[in-house]
């Protein structure tokens, strides 16, 4: 049987910055800069304009990727989109990537099959335990792992939604999962979820369970009212949890692969707080010098932030062949996971 590296990365943000300062005087929020800051460490975050969604901005972190693993689009035998924020309650935004990245055009168009994981935070790591395990299978050779977001368009940018607001960034990362017979690639991997916390942290802009699913007027116009929505947080009891299940799913894949933490020498965390981050940091006891954050440029970028990170290791020279590396992620589910990776 084959392993499964990581061939190649890529990632891409939009270009318009948002800072703290922003979100006071151009969106009316009642905060500012030192508020969000020692709360999260975010510093700024990037929106999408008008009109951008989730697949557009992975066609460039996908391209990236592609070109990172010196493979051609067409040697992708599979898309695996990781997002929360879809264009549309269906279809997922995995096939809208595969056309916009020229699969369905020409003489030898190649119609790879298309798998949208909705699993949040915790989507990359979901999506990458799928390629992985189909590589390893020896049913694919390359699959395309995609995490993309575009939170800007929906949140409540106002100073009532400022708790959530603040948080997040809109952003893209990409990976090419491969096949080979060299001793490297995703070692294991370990996934988790605890339902008890589904309404914890969520966004219920309709509900099927209803009839219509979305409440209507007398004009048979949809209306959502403010507390569905938007996505809605209880705070402390993510953060806890989310310090509880990173440092133990972390734990368990180490000692699945036979290691320490002592073996690994990067750790990458997905960015959601800062704080959870370093907290998870200080209780395990790892080094400055191997972890990497960039929350601060980008905000919580959901299931992107795990391949940005990757991504931009591998373009600063952090990130280098033959180094053992972990990730990890906690997010809305609740939902949690980690891997061992050879690189």
């Amino acid at each position: 049987m084959p392993n499964a590296f990581i061939s190649g990365t890529g990632f891409y943000v939009p270009p318009r910055r948002v800072t703290n300062e922003d979100l006071r005087t151009e969106f009316g929020i009642d905060t500012n800069h030192d508020w969000i800051l020692q709360r999260t460490g975010i510093e700024e975050r990037r929106f999408a304009d008008d009109g951008v969604g989730p697949a557009d901005l992975a066609v460039f972190a996908s391209e990236a990727a592609i070109k990172s693993a010196g493979i051609d689009k067409n040697d992708i035998d599979m898309i695996v989109f990781a997002t929360l924020s879809p264009e549309h309650c269906f279809p997922g935004s995995g096939v809208y990537l595969q056309q916009k990245l020229g699969f369905c055009d020409g003489p030898n168009a190649k119609f790879v099959p298309a798998l949208d994981v909705r699993n949040q935070c915790s989507g990359f790591l979901y999506a990458l335990a799928t390629a992985s395990s189909m590589v390893k299978s020896g049913a694919l050779k390359n699959v395309l792992v995609v995490g993309s977001e575009v939170h800007s368009h929906a949140l409540d940018l106002t100073t009532r939604g400022r708790g959530v607001a603040s948080l997040f960034g809109d952003g893209a990362g990409a990976v090419i999962v491969s096949a080979t017979d060299e001793d490297r690639g995703v070692r294991n991997w370990k996934l988790g979820a605890d339902g008890r916390f589904a309404d914890v942290l969520a966004q219920k802009v309709w509900d099927t369970r209803k009839r219509p699913f979305i409440p209507q007027n007398a004009e048979g116009v949809g209306q959502v009212s403010p507390e569905d929505m938007w996505a809605r947080m209880e705070g402390k009891l993510v953060f806890k949890n989310a310090v509880e299940r990173m440092m133990t799913v972390m734990m368990e894949a180490c000692i699945a692969n036979g290691i320490t933490g002592q073996d690994i020498d990067m750790f990458f965390f997905h960015q959601a707080n800062l704080r959870i981050n370093q907290f998870i940091q200080q209780s395990l006891g790892i080094p400055d010098e191997k972890i990497v954050h960039n929350i601060q440029r980008y905000g919580n970028t959901t299931a992107a932030t795990i391949p940005i990170l990757l991504a931009e290791a591998v373009e600063s020279g952090k990130l280098k062949r033959g180094m053992k590396i972990a990730l990890c992620g906690f997010g809305s589910g609740f939902t949690w996971g980690a891997a061992i990776i050879d690189w």
